[in-house]
């Protein structure tokens, strides 16, 4: 069954699934900046517009576009800035 969850008074939004492999999260982000904390090695995808994501141990924003991936470690956190709706596929594991 689907899982949806809500993060940053609504802003952020997610449906978790178990994808073919891994489980996922498929979700939507409205512009601003929001920090989030992992508990597995996540995955990100963009699917639509782009993430500013400052990566752990990292002090540069990286812009992630539509088709970009990133990895974020497990048991760490990262930030994004966000300037448009964007969409992303995360996987955990």
């Amino acid at each position: 069954m689907f899982k949806s969850n809500s993060y940053h008074d609504g802003k952020v939004a997610s449906i978790a699934f178990q994808g073919d492999d891994l489980p996922a999260t498929v979700g939507v982000m409205a512009p601003g900046e929001y920090t989030f904390s992992t508990a597995e090695r996540e995955t990100m995808k963009v699917i639509s517009g782009e993430l500013t994501v400052r990566l752990p141990g990292s002090a540069d924003w990286q812009t992630f576009a539509a088709g970009d991936a990133f990895v974020v470690p497990a048991e760490a956190s990262f930030d994004v800035r966000i300037s448009r709706d964007s969409a992303y596929l995360c996987l955990y594991g």
